[in-house]
C-alpha cells in the first residue's frame, strides 16, 4: 500500500538511524518499526522459587544470627591460636 505519512523530525531522524544500523531502505525500516510497535509483548513468565525441605533444624532458628557470631568468634580464636 502506498501512502503519505508526515514524520516530526525526532521520528525521522530515528528511522534514519535505524536505516544506518540495519543496512536498510526507509521502506523498510519504518515497516519493521511498525511492526515492533505493533506487536503486543510476550507475556512475563512468573518466577517461582524451588523449595524442599532441609530436615528439622539442628539449632533454634530464633537465634540464627547470634549463632553465627559465636561461630565467627570461634574461628577468629582459632586463627590467633595458629598465628594466622
Amino acid at each position: 500500500m502506498r501512502t503519505t505519512v508526515t514524520l516530526d523530525t525526532d521520528t525521522e531522524q530515528m528511522i534514519r538511524g535505524l536505516m544506518q544500523t540495519q543496512g536498510v531502505s526507509f521502506k523498510q525500516a519504518i515497516n519493521n518499526a511498525i511492526r515492533r510497535g505493533c506487536t503486543p509483548p510476550a507475556p512475563e513468565t512468573k518466577f517461582q522459587t524451588k523449595t524442599f525441605s532441609m530436615g528439622k533444624p539442628t539449632i533454634n532458628l530464633d537465634r540464627a544470627l547470634q549463632v553465627a557470631a559465636e561461630l565467627e568468634d570461634e574461628e577468629l580464636i582459632r586463627k590467633m591460636r595458629r598465628g594466622s
